[in-house]
C-alpha cells in the first residue's frame, strides 16, 4: 500500500478547528527544531537494500512528506480518516469517479452543478460509459426517483451551496436516500470549506474540494482534494491516484498547507463581508434577486443555519435589466476583479453564463444570463459596497 493511501491518524481530534488547522500534520522538524516543516522536493528516496524503505517513501508519485502533511491537515479538518491531494479539483473528481465507478454506472448530480464537473462527467467520462442524471436536489422525492431509476445510481453528487445559484441541499436527507438505494454520496464542499461545513459528519461518504479556492485562499496555487472515512474507499482512490499520477507537487502542497492554517480566520471575514453586502444589495434599483443563504428570505436559509457554521463568502445577483445589465455591472467594478475562480482574499466577479459555466449552455444546467457571481474577499466591506454601488448606479 502506498504512503498516500495510509490512514491519517490525527491526534487530539476534539481540539477546535483553528487549533487543528495550525497543528495537524505540522510537527516541528526534529533534527533542527524548525517550527515550519521542511519542504521536500526529492522525487526519489534511498533504500536500505532492494525493497528496504528507510522511511516508507519510495517515489514522489507514491508519497511525499510535504503532501502527506497537507493530507493529514485536510483529514483533520474534514473529520475524515484519509485524504488525498491532487493537482486540481477536476483531477480529484476524475480519479474519484474512476476509482468508484465502472462503465455503465450512473451519477445523479444536482441540476446546478459546476460547469467543469458536468463537462467531466458528461463529455469525458460519458465516453467511458458513465451515465448522468441531473435533478433538483431540493426536491427529495425527485432525488429518490432518480437514484432508484433503472439499475440504480452508483454516486449521488451534491454541491451545497451550489455553484452559482446558491441552492442549499439537505446533506443528511440525501445521504439517507443514497444509502437506502446502495449508492454513495459525494459532496463538493468547495463553496463552504471545511470551516463552515463538514459533510462526512452529516452522512456523506466522500468530500471533494477544489483547494484552489478557499482552502488555498490566495489565488496562487491550483489543487484538489478527496477526503473519506472508509478505508476500503480510500484504498480504491489511493490506487487510482498512484496509478494515474495526478498528485499535487511539493510546492503546491506547501502553499496549500500555509493557506489552510488561516482558513478559519479568513472565512469569518468572508462571511461578515458577504452578509453585509447581500443585505445592502436587497432592494437596490436594478437588482431582481439576491441569492445568499444568509438572507432570511433565501429558501435554504434555515437548512443552511443548521448544517453550516456561517453562510460563506459567495453571492449571486440577478438583474432586472437582463443580460445587458449583468454584463455592464461585471465590467464596471474596480475592486471586484472580473475573473474566473473564487475563494481568494481579493474580491472577484464572474459572469458564469460565458465564463465558468459556458460548458452547460443549452442544457438544463444553463445559468441565467442576467446573473453575476461575487466572490467576496476580505477587504473593507464599505469599500466593496461603494464599488458595487458605483457599478450598479450606471444601469
Amino acid at each position: 500500500m502506498q504512503v498516500s493511501d495510509k490512514e491519517l491518524h490525527v491526534s487530539e481530534t476534539n481540539q477546535g478547528f483553528n487549533t487543528r488547522a495550525v497543528h495537524a500534520g505540522q510537527e516541528f522538524e526534529p533534527r533542527t527544531g524548525a517550527v515550519v516543516p521542511p519542504l521536500h522536493f526529492s522525487t526519489t528516496y534511498a533504500q536500505d537494500g532492494i525493497g528496504g524503505l528507510r522511511s516508507g517513501y519510495e517515489y514522489g508519485r507514491g508519497g511525499n512528506p510535504t503532501r502527506d502533511a497537507l493530507q493529514e491537515q485536510l483529514a483533520a479538518l474534514e473529520r475524515g480518516a484519509h485524504a488525498f491531494s491532487f493537482g486540481s479539483g477536476l483531477a480529484a473528481e476524475d480519479a474519484l469517479i474512476r476509482a468508484l465507478c465502472t462503465p455503465g454506472d450512473r451519477i445523479v448530480l444536482g441540476n446546478d452543478a459546476y460547469g467543469g464537473t458536468y463537462r467531466l462527467i458528461s463529455r469525458v467520462l460519458g465516453g467511458w460509459g458513465i451515465q448522468n442524471k441531473p435533478v433538483d436536489m431540493a426536491a427529495l422525492d425527485d432525488v429518490r426517483a432518480a437514484v432508484a431509476e433503472g439499475e440504480g445510481a452508483r454516486l449521488v453528487w451534491v454541491e451545497t451551496p451550489s455553484n452559482p445559484l446558491m441552492k442549499v441541499t439537505d446533506i443528511s436527507a440525501v445521504a439517507e436516500i443514497a444509502h437506502d438505494a446502495g449508492a454513495l454520496l459525494v459532496v463538493d464542499n468547495t463553496f463552504a470549506s471545511p470551516y463552515l461545513q463538514n459533510p462526512l459528519a452529516l452522512g456523506a461518504d466522500v468530500v471533494v474540494h477544489s483547494t484552489t479556492k478557499y482552502i488555498g485562499g490566495h489565488s496562487d496555487v491550483v489543487g484538489g482534494a478527496v477526503v473519506v472515512k472508509d478505508s476500503e474507499l480510500a484504498e480504491k482512490i489511493g490506487f487510482v491516484q498512484f496509478a494515474v499520477g495526478a498528485v499535487s507537487g511539493p510546492m503546491d502542497a506547501f502553499l496549500t498547507t500555509r493557506g489552510l492554517k488561516t482558513l478559519g480566520v479568513r472565512m469569518e471575514r468572508h462571511s461578515d463581508n458577504a452578509q453585509k453586502i447581500a443585505e445592502w444589495l436587497v432592494g437596490r434599483p436594478g437588482v431582481e434577486k439576491v441569492l445568499y443563504p444568509g438572507l432570511p428570505e433565501h429558501p435554504g436559509h434555515d437548512l443552511a443555519a443548521r448544517q453550516m457554521r456561517r453562510f460563506g463568502g459567495m453571492i449571486s445577483v440577478q438583474f432586472t435589466g437582463g443580460e445587458a445589465a449583468a454584463r455592464k455591472v461585471a465590467e464596471a467594478t474596480r475592486l471586484f476583479t472580473l475573473a474566473e475562480s473564487l475563494g481568494g482574499i481579493e474580491s472577484l466577479m464572474n459572469y458564469p453564463s460565458e465564463m465558468t459555466h459556458a460548458s452547460v449552455k443549452g442544457t438544463e444546467l444553463a445559468v441565467p444570463e442576467n446573473l453575476i457571481r461575487l466572490s467576496v474577499g476580505i477587504e473593507d466591506a464599505d469599500d466593496l459596497i461603494g464599488d458595487l454601488d458605483n457599478a450598479i448606479s450606471q444601469l
